[in-house]
């Protein structure tokens, strides 16, 4: 049975590159011409989430639960089970384990190889760490240009050393933001519920300034409820023993007293922000809080954007618009966002997924750089362990039936 895997980078068109495929136009690929092909994707998810909204069709489970409320592995599996149904031929794997906690990356890889003993498997993946440890011709594929590599030992050692560092130091803050407690986040047998269901146990956590987190936990284990709570985004801290910031939750303070002490990013942020803005003005407007920039700056409001341009090496495209960049400059811009007031907290929810190995490594270096360089505490939430990334603890979530529970490691 021959596979096929195929190295993409964020530069790859990868919507286009599957059509063609479906559509039998992939000349590298003519012998699968005539076979029923399927595709496992987060692009054929959102189709179907997208068809439930809209009319209230559910094709991939029985359940009443919708689509969009699952967890990733959940939805993983209910496509799969779809799609295994069809009987098809071939199946194309666009990052199939991308969002995934430890174990469902496990076991879905076990799966994955069963699949392979009978029907073919065209595996896309950003990162080396991903491949599937099946029989397979090696590709890459940049922009629109497939590569194919004459053995798996050619083809990692020609990717294996994508590596990129950050020169520049963090520049200052232009204004600190004073926080009276050295405690920024505290939990006290916190307990929270959705619609009676259990979601977290007694939560006792304690984040301090300067201290780097990582924030870890299986699939549905409450870590986004804990960030809501932390963000001011949720009412679920209310009532309860919950200070930010030296405060006890529901003492009067705004949503905005919250948000400007913490920086945040997640990759769907950048969804949000869809007008004609320069990378300049983007990176100015994390002083404001806002989505776009709707004054003129200072000179030295200027002057500091410009410093995190040099940081991240993106000052020579300034005056370009931020939706003309690249994936991996997008999230560099956003971090540069979101650290520019150098605030007490920075949280980063999956920074990383969908990056390639050369962006990745770009990325969780900067990281690594703020968390040595400055007295930004961070949460980093993430399923992978990245190489530049080192926590000084790591705050776990145990999944029971009465809710998570969670312990603090060094």
């Amino acid at each position: 049975m021959k596979h096929y895997a195929i190295l993409v980078d964020n530069t790859s068109r990868i919507e286009k590159f599957i059509t063609r495929f479906i559509n039998k136009n992939h000349e590298q690929f003519s012998l699968l011409n005539n076979k029923r092909g399927a595709i496992f994707s987060s692009f054929e998810m959102e189709r179907f989430i997208n068809q439930e909204e809209k009319y209230g069709i559910n094709k991939l489970t029985s359940s009443s639960q919708s689509l969009k409320s699952l967890s990733s592995g959940e939805q993983k599996k209910a496509l799969l089970h779809h799609i295994l149904n069809q009987n098809p031929e071939y199946i194309i794997l666009n990052n199939p384990l991308d969002n995934l906690d430890i174990q469902s990356q496990k076991d879905l890889r076990e799966i994955l190889h069963k699949i392979a003993e009978t029907t073919i498997l065209i595996q896309l993946t950003n990162r080396l760490e991903d491949l599937l440890s099946i029989p397979s011709e090696f590709f890459t594929f940049k922009k629109a240009d497939l590569v194919q590599y004459k053995d798996e030992e050619t083809f990692i050692s020609a990717h294996e050393q994508l590596k990129s560092r950050i020169q520049k130091s963090i520049p200052q803050p232009l204004n600190s933001v004073e926080i009276n407690s050295n405690e920024l986040v505290k939990f006290k047998e916190v307990s929270v519920s959705f619609n009676n269901k259990p979601v977290l146990k007694h939560i006792n956590w304690t984040i301090e300034k300067g201290e780097f987190w990582q924030l870890i936990g299986p699939n549905g284990s409450g870590k986004s409820t804990l960030l809501n709570m932390i963000s001011g985004d949720s009412h679920k801290g209310y009532g309860q023993n919950l200070k930010l910031f030296g405060i006890k939750k529901g003492s009067g303070e705004s949503v905005w007293d919250i948000k400007k002490h913490i920086g945040y990013f997640t990759p769907s942020l950048i969804d949000t922000f869809k007008g004609n803005y320069s990378i300049k003005n983007m990176v100015i407007s994390g002083l404001y809080d806002s989505i776009g920039l709707y004054i003129k700056p200072s000179e030295n409001e200027s002057w500091i954007a410009e410093e995190w341009l040099k940081v991240i090496g993106l000052l020579h495209k300034k005056d370009i618009y931020f939706q003309k960049l690249s994936m991996g400059e997008k999230r560099l811009v956003m971090v540069a966002r979101a650290m520019i007031k150098h605030p007490p907290l920075l949280i980063l929810d999956e920074p990383t997924v969908g990056l390639d190995d050369f962006n990745a490594s770009l990325f969780t270096n900067l990281i690594h750089k703020i968390s040595k360089e400055t007295n930004v505490a961070i949460i980093y939430v993430s399923h992978r362990n990245e190489a530049e990334i080192n926590p000084d603890f790591i705050y776990e979530l145990i999944m029971t039936k009465e809710g998570s529970t969670g312990r603090s490691k060094n």
